[in-house]
């Protein structure tokens, strides 16, 4: 489905106003809880084509068995500049360690409180405050569009890489991407991402015979097996890093037996772990990697099973990361640091297609209670966006004669 409403070229987007209309959705994913519907209106009436598109996955039904997303663009030519976020939050948790309503969008002394102030509601009212800005000032543009999903923070599986995969089928390209996460540490402009480590949960099995433990030759021990093998994992680094990147590093997450019994030698242990890895590494070589390991204590006694979430990626310094980073500096007067550090985003899914940096708020309170974002960091973002759209489509220029030029 798609619509555009009537454009109102020099009307002006109050960032905080839709950052608190947007925090009053209780859009704990993957509901939509009419999120998507306000923005879908908001920037409608800035001109721009919006088309609600939902995916879900054979088989499933109830009320979240199609995911809602988002996808917005106003002009018709190139380079078409994408904004990407999420509008889906995780569960405010327990609600008496809230001291505002995580759903209110409360401001109280230059703070505005609430479920995705942080992650990322702000950003990405910033993100539709800067285009009216933008838009209205006539300077000339390619397209500018938005990707926003309602699956980021649960399976990221009927979200961004859905869209995209729409976009190929439907010939809609976009030539560079910014992701609004919540990339600064302490400070709006510490810092901004360019790449991601990429993500492998491994369950590891090791299967043995149950019997009394006071007659062990009766029986086959699996747990000694399972603590060797975990042993060889983390006796040695997968890598030393590489330019951008921290080394590979595995973290065990779990170590179960299921066996609640004091005089009972159980028949099977398992260990859970994780690997955030650089690119050093390919999936098929880090495969490779943590299979020697545990073949050089137990080959053939083990049972080893991956699930991968994305490859480590780089946006490699550029004319986008070049953008990014003199619009960050020129408005909070700090020069962003370009890291690779943290867990993944959707950013994974868009590096595929085009060059992608991400850069938003500060993170030190997303998923937490009280989740905030200062007042001033929000208003301060819309500035920085608005820049990073200026200096672009300066240094880009347009092709095909198309670009567009707000009126």
């Amino acid at each position: 489905m798609s619509s555009a409403v009537t454009s109102e070229p020099h009307r002006s987007v109050d960032p905080l106003e839709l950052a608190r209309t947007l925090i009053r959705c209780p859009s704990v994913t993957p509901a939509d809880a009419g999120a998507l519907g306000v923005l879908e209106l908001a920037l409608g009436r800035l001109g721009f084509t919006c088309r609600r598109l939902a995916f879900g996955q054979p088989g499933t039904e109830g009320p979240d068995a199609q995911v809602e997303n988002l996808y917005a663009r106003i002009g018709a030519g190139r380079p078409n500049f994408c904004f990407a976020g999420h509008t889906d939050v995780v569960p405010p948790g327990a609600m008496d360690t809230w001291d505002k309503d995580p759903f209110g969008g409360i401001t109280e002394d230059g703070v505005l409180y609430g479920r995705g102030a942080s992650d990322m509601k702000g950003s990405i009212a910033a993100f539709v405050a800067a285009c009216s800005r933008f838009l209205g000032s006539g300077r000339p543009y390619g397209s500018v569009s938005l990707l926003i999903t309602g699956d980021e923070e649960k399976d990221a599986r009927n979200g961004t890489v859905q869209v995209l995969d729409w976009m190929k089928r439907h010939d809609e390209h976009i030539d560079v991407c910014l992701v609004g996460e919540p990339t600064n540490p302490e400070r709006l402009g510490d810092m901004m991402k360019i790449g991601r480590r990429g993500s492998v949960n491994g369950t590891l099995t090791v299967y043995g015979t149950q019997g009394h433990v006071a007659y062990p030759e009766l029986a086959d021990n699996p747990i000694p097996r399972l603590v060797a093998l975990l042993t060889s994992l983390l006796s040695e680094a997968p890598d030393d890093g590489v330019d951008h990147f921290q080394p590979s590093n595995l973290e065990l997450t779990s170590v179960d037996v299921g066996n609640r019994v004091t005089n009972v030698i159980p028949n099977c242990a398992r260990a859970s772990f994780n690997v955030r890895y650089c690119p050093a590494h390919t999936p098929a070589s880090l495969e490779a990697w943590l299979r020697a390991c545990l073949d050089r204590v137990a080959a053939g006694s083990y049972k080893l099973d991956l699930d991968w979430s994305g490859p480590a990626f780089l946006t490699r310094p550029g004319r986008l990361t070049d953008v990014v980073a003199a619009a960050v500096k020129a408005v909070t007067g700090r020069q962003p640091a370009a890291s690779t550090s943290g867990g993944t985003s959707d950013a994974r899914f868009i590096q595929t297609v085009c060059p992608v940096v991400e850069f938003g708020g500060v993170g030190k309170t997303m998923h937490q209670a009280n989740e905030q974002i200062l007042v001033e960091d929000l208003l301060t973002l819309v500035d920085v966006y608005e820049r990073i759209l200026t200096l672009y489509f300066e240094s880009e220029g347009s092709v095909d004669g198309r670009a567009g030029k707000a009126r």
